[in-house]
């Protein structure tokens, strides 16, 4: 047991790392200073706003909004309306929540204007949305990102008057096809004055708030982000898959014109996505203050800049364990590869071939292996029939205990009883590098999660010292530990096997110091690693609907 040591050293620490990635800061109090951001102080909007469902149209959406325009006059801000009706396709999607024929509804967005001291500058936008789906009291979504755009601008009135003009618009219909958000940025007339906008949205009730979409063109605006945002949460990956997902939200009729653009957005607790249990007491503070703590920052910065962020080349970023913004352009990347490549083939001049076959086959039975365990999981999670959606976003925490035993299981049956070379962590590498490349090369913002694991795990290759092998396989292990739980947070119900790769690295960086283990053992635990997928896999097809779904779902949802 004493040699795993190492091994289980290295797990505890990543462990820790991505327990601390992934869980929001601690509310601040009501009483923290004015010019910080509370989630307490905004709680109180989100228990007024969230008592009751309030979609689009009805006597509640009016009570809500008279509440936030109420709210919006108290804070100093100008305060006006925009009305149009909502279209045909939303319609029918409101008549077929209420059962009913009613004709078209009418929209009301809310604007805000915070006056400064410069009202001919570009102004920023705070954007969220006020309405919410049928049967919903929606405290996350999008009441969250209301009462977070009423505490930041509390709090920037707080330490004075500043610089540009800082607007609020609360759209509504957008459960409905971001109508308000389409009519306000194809016709109001303040959308020519705007420089930046930041929306707020939710997918669930808690976990980390991601910056998840920015503008075309974003190397400017988040190099403004980077150096604002104290408890950064961002991800120029999570920004290519959303960018490849048939998702909307309101930001996608603003990226079509010049505005410096960001998207926020927390997707945890997914089972309270559009349900009847989303209410203020089942929504995390811990993310409503993260959220409301980034885009405080973020529009401060934003609001005292001599010039807002113009298009500029696209760059990659992530938060480093919510610590800091790894920023840096997409040509480093190149450079990392070819470094990495350097690196492999002087430890196979130095140390010959012997191995590097035997590497490179078992890392790529490792990562085809996981997929098809994992697609193999997931599809007997389903079953024949079709899943409701709302249905799986509440099996995520039993589908990410599920994906941890079956990566364990193929972990072991491929790679346990195998105490690799030097030369055999080098072809190990090799399927890894191949899909560096063709990730540098075709998606070069994303490749970062490959490209970076794959250098810094070259580097403790040759530096052959246990201290630097066990800090490269911790830091790697943490974040692909928490990268697999973002995956599975957002894409886990139907492509779970998408943490195959997160495991492949993880296991590349942990190769230098595996000691090798007991056949024998190595398959006992592998089976009842299998045994135990399998078994919640059945749970999540057996049990019944989760009390979260959505009041209108169905299996067509």
């Amino acid at each position: 047991m004493k040699r795993f040591g190492p091994v289980l050293g290295t797990l505890v620490v990543a462990v820790l790392l991505a327990l601390f990635a992934t869980t929001p800061p601690k509310a601040m109090p009501g009483n923290a200073p004015a010019p910080s951001f509370s989630a307490i102080r905004a709680m109180t909007d989100v228990r007024t706003i969230a008592k009751h469902p309030h979609v689009t149209g009805s006597a509640e959406n009016a009570v809500v909004r008279d509440h936030i325009m109420r709210r919006m006059e108290a804070l100093g801000m100008e305060v006006s309306t925009s009305t149009g009706l909502i279209d045909a396709k939303g319609t029918k999607r409101l008549n077929h929540w209420s059962g009913r024929n009613d004709p078209p509804a009418t929209l009301v967005n809310l604007i805000g204007i915070l006056p400064g001291k410069n009202r001919n500058a570009p102004s920023v936008v705070l954007m969220s949305h006020h309405d919410t789906v049928w049967g919903s009291p929606g405290a996350a979504d999008d009441t969250a990102g209301v009462a977070a755009s009423l505490e930041v601008v509390r709090a920037i009135r707080a330490r004075g008057q500043q610089e540009r003009d800082l607007v609020m618009l609360v759209t509504d219909g957008e459960e409905l096809g971001l109508q308000g958000a389409r009519q306000f940025w194809a016709e109001h007339p303040l959308r020519k004055s705007v420089g930046a906008v930041i929306n707020m949205e939710a997918r669930g009730g808690g976990g980390r708030t991601t910056l998840f979409q920015t503008s075309h063109q974003n190397g400017a605006a988040m190099h403004v982000y980077a150096d604002a945002v104290r408890r950064p949460g961002a991800s120029s990956l999570a920004a290519f898959i959303y960018a490849v997902l048939p998702n909307d939200s309101d930001l996608t009729p603003v990226i079509k014109h010049d505005y410096a653009a960001y998207n926020f957005a927390f997707i945890g607790r997914s089972g309270l996505y559009h349900s009847p249990l989303a209410t203020p007491d089942n929504l995390d503070q811990g993310s409503l203050q993260d959220m409301g703590g980034q885009v405080l920052d973020l529009s401060r910065a934003l609001l005292e800049a001599e010039g807002l962020p113009q298009r500029a080349a696209n760059v990659v970023f992530f938060d480093l364990f919510g610590i800091f913004t790894v920023i840096y352009p997409v040509w480093l990347g190149w450079v990392m590869m070819i470094t990495a490549a350097g690196g492999l083939f002087v430890v196979v001049r130095r140390d010959g071939t012997d191995g590097l076959m035997a590497g490179a086959g078992h890392m790529l039975a490792l990562i085809l292996g996981s997929a098809a365990i994992l697609f193999a999981l997931n599809r007997l999670s389903i079953g024949l029939a079709p899943a409701n959606y709302y249905d799986r976003l509440a099996a995520i925490p039993r589908l990410e205990v599920m994906a941890a035993l079956g990566a364990l299981a193929a972990f072991l049956a491929l790679f346990a009883t195998w105490r690799p070379s030097r030369a055999g962590v080098v072809g190990a590498a090799l399927p890894l590098f191949v899909i560096g490349l063709a990730a540098q090369a075709l998606a070069p913002t994303a490749a970062y999660f490959v490209v970076l694991p794959l250098v810094v795990t070259t580097f403790a290759l040759l530096a052959r010292y246990a201290a630097v092998q066990i800090g490269n396989a911790a830091l790697v292990g943490g974040y692909m530990l928490s990268l697999g739980h973002q995956l599975m947070q957002g894409v886990g119900p139907t492509l779970s096997f998408a943490v195959a790769l997160p495991l492949a690295l993880a296991v590349l960086s942990t190769l230098p110091l595996w000691p090798g283990m007991e056949a024998r053992k190595a398959r006992a635990i592998a089976v009842a690693a299998l045994l135990g997928a399998a078994s919640v896999s059945l749970w999540v097809l057996l049990d019944a609907p989760a009390a979260s779904r959505a009041v209108y779902s169905d299996t067509k949802q």
